[in-house]
């Protein structure tokens, strides 16, 4: 979903890159104008020839829905390794996609342990001695199609008069190369990434599916007690229950004024995204 538009800018942008990933063969399928290389974070041996002769290393990480608090985490334990094996072989910078919404933690009595994954990561790479471009995304509009639409449905979780700045992948991306294009060596980055404007997620829903050309989608909502009773028995029903919780509260206001006049404005609308996926 975010991987796709950053490395395809990344390309476009001049960069040589480098994916590492578990699934060399599919991988490679999928992106044709990059290298593939075996790597897991799981394995800090592996991580060393992937990353050799490598500048900067851009991490595209996430806690996996049906994940347990127990279990190896890429962002943290993984990110242990990566930060390890970077120092030996000589990446000058690490770039890392972070969460504007863990914001949230500790707000309204919320806590979650995913969002002190998320912020734990910050703190590790920040705490790495290598210079790194952090970014903040607000919603990414590409969430609508490849996570919230279950067949001709766009499944809503409650109801919110929170308004997100959505933003569409691809201007994430180009946003992503500019960052590297510009930074200077030994500069820390640290950038809030946010669309063109606001709207609640059911603005943004109605928006897409009135704009959606391919077949007729209708907007579904669910009230999010249902999800909190069924995260008691669904580990992957409990991610979505704190995660729409965090969603739908947490108070975004715009701050990518500097993001903008540095990496450049997002140009993609609600309309234009829906016609492009």
């Amino acid at each position: 979903m975010l991987g796709r538009p950053v490395t395809e800018q990344l390309i476009k942008a001049g960069f040589a890159v480098r994916i590492v990933a578990r699934d060399v063969a599919r991988t490679r399928t999928q992106f044709s104008g990059a290298e593939v290389v075996f790597g897991d974070l799981a394995k800090p041996a592996s991580l060393n020839e992937a990353l050799q002769g490598t500048d900067a290393v851009y991490l595209n990480l996430s806690v996996k829905q049906d994940e347990k608090p127990t279990d190896f985490h890429t962002e943290t334990d993984g990110l242990i390794n990566l930060i390890q094996v970077a120092r030996q072989v000589g990446v000058k910078r690490i770039g890392y996609l972070s969460s504007i919404i863990m914001r949230y933690q500790g707000m309204d009595g919320f806590h979650w342990w995913v969002f002190d994954i998320k912020h734990e990561a910050v703190r590790l790479i920040k705490e790495s001695g290598l210079p790194y471009s952090i970014f903040y995304p607000s919603c990414f509009m590409d969430s609508l199609f490849y996570t919230q639409k279950q067949g001709s449905r766009i499944l809503m979780a409650g109801r919110s008069p929170v308004r997100p700045w959505y933003v569409a992948g691809i201007d994430y991306g180009r946003q992503v190369a500019k960052a590297f294009q510009i930074a200077q060596e030994g500069q820390h980055q640290e950038y809030v990434i946010q669309g063109p404007e606001p709207m609640t997620q059911h603005e943004a829903a109605e928006r897409f599916v009135a704009a959606y050309p391919k077949e007729k989608l209708t907007v579904t909502t669910a009230p999010h007690w249902i999800m909190r009773v069924a995260g008691k028995f669904s580990q992957q029903m409990n991610y979505g229950a704190h995660i729409t919780e965090a969603l739908n509260k947490y108070p975004e206001e715009f701050e990518a004024g500097t993001t903008w006049a540095d990496l450049g404005e997002p140009r993609t609308t609600i309309e234009q995204f829906a016609k492009q996926v």
